[in-house]
């Protein structure tokens, strides 16, 4: 083996092994043998952007029970462990992607999360408390740039067409008016509404186009009537989800499912992956044991209905809950977010399997390994 061979071995050996967060950008796009992975969203891809910012505990989640179950202390992440951008750099032979914010974090040729918990692609969104979609866009932004004079025009063009953008983001918009007696859906219709978050949103993946984008992962929306916290949002029978806010998820999808169309027709060579989870998730908190779970309306952490309020960790206002002692029989694991197990088999599904089969369909490992021609 020759000695600038052998070089190159030790150095991408180097680099795999300690995972580090510097250095190590001779290393070319080529030689890593995989895609660079970004992401943008709300709590459900947050991995700790919100520890470093001033905010409310109420959308932070760094203190126990949260994390006690894979990393064994609380990250951020709004989970018992694990969340699904975690278990698809898994998937993609990536190392978990560290926050933006993250203290020392500047190699960011694996990918970046930008994501933050409660945020919105609407900017009014618990506005002031989180990072929102265009405060994360204009974070990518300076990430771009500083690709570009670490790599060079020619390395972080290819890196950045060859990777996937992972994007959550709009279940807060559409909670929001309801846990805060907003008067949105006042002086918007829904129709008018779910228009302006995909309207920022379709706007955000035209500006990361533009930064040489090209393949990108859009979540669609869950049942939100259905999560926990919801649940007590409404009067009367809090057994049944809530018909309002679900009717809107499924107004989203719809909408999300028509605008990705146009783009693939509008856009050179973008490519994208938008499963439509909506009814799996439906039938997951309906049917729990159809699926490997017990339960499947009551969160394992918090306080009240289905303990519906979110005082996990009683650093909420609320000082007293509620912890399960077996978070794997459990579909959520608080008020408004679902455990490891359900965000792993989530991740599965996404990865590798095509549940609802359309033209507008290809999964996340199809994504992956579409390279960029230029």
């Amino acid at each position: 083996m020759a000695p600038s061979t052998r070089f190159q071995v030790y150095v991408l050996a180097f680099c795999a092994t300690l995972l580090i967060q510097s250095g190590c950008y001779g290393v070319s796009v080529h030689q890593r043998k995989h895609a660079a992975l970004f992401i943008f969203g709300d709590s459900l891809f947050d991995v700790g952007n919100n520890n470093y910012i001033n905010t409310s505990t109420n959308f932070q989640a760094n203190f126990f029970p949260y994390g006690e179950t894979f990393f064994r202390y609380s990250t951020g992440r709004v989970s018992d462990g694990r969340l699904i951008p975690d278990i698809i750099a898994e998937f993609a032979n990536l190392p978990m992607i560290p926050p933006y914010l993250q203290p020392g974090f500047v190699n960011h040729t694996n990918g970046v999360n930008f994501a933050s918990a409660g945020a919105g692609a609407v900017a009014e969104t618990f506005q002031g408390f989180v990072l929102d979609l265009k405060t994360q866009l204009d974070h990518f932004k300076n990430v771009e740039k500083q690709l570009r004079q670490r790599l060079g025009e020619v390395e972080a063009h290819t890196l950045l067409s060859e990777a996937v953008y992972l994007i959550s983001i709009g279940s807060n918009d559409y909670i929001a008016p309801f846990i805060t007696n907003s008067s949105l859906f006042e002086s918007h219709s829904h129709e008018e509404y779910v228009g302006m978050v995909i309207g920022n949103l379709t706007n955000a993946i035209k500006e990361i186009y533009k930064k040489g984008g090209r393949k990108f992962g859009i979540a669609g929306m869950e049942p939100l009537g259905c999560l926990p916290g919801m649940r007590t949002t409404k009067p009367g029978n809090t057994s049944t989800c809530g018909e309002e806010v679900n009717a809107i998820s499924k107004l989203h999808n719809r909408l999300l499912a028509k605008v990705l169309l146009n783009l693939k027709g509008q856009l050179q060579e973008f490519i994208y992956s938008n499963p439509n989870f909506y009814s799996y998730l439906n039938d997951l908190v309906q049917n729990p044991t159809k699926h490997g779970f017990k339960e499947g309306k009551m969160a394992c952490c918090g306080s009240g209905p289905f303990r519906g309020i979110m005082s996990c960790g009683g650093k909420r206002g609320v000082t007293e809950y509620q912890l399960c002692n077996n978070v794997a029989d459990y579909v959520f694991f608080d008020s408004g977010h679902a455990t490891e197990r359900v965000y792993r088999q989530v991740s599965k599904l996404w990865w590798s399997r095509t549940p609802d089969v359309t033209a507008r369909y290809m999964n996340l490992k199809e994504l992956f390994e579409v390279y960029n021609k230029n």
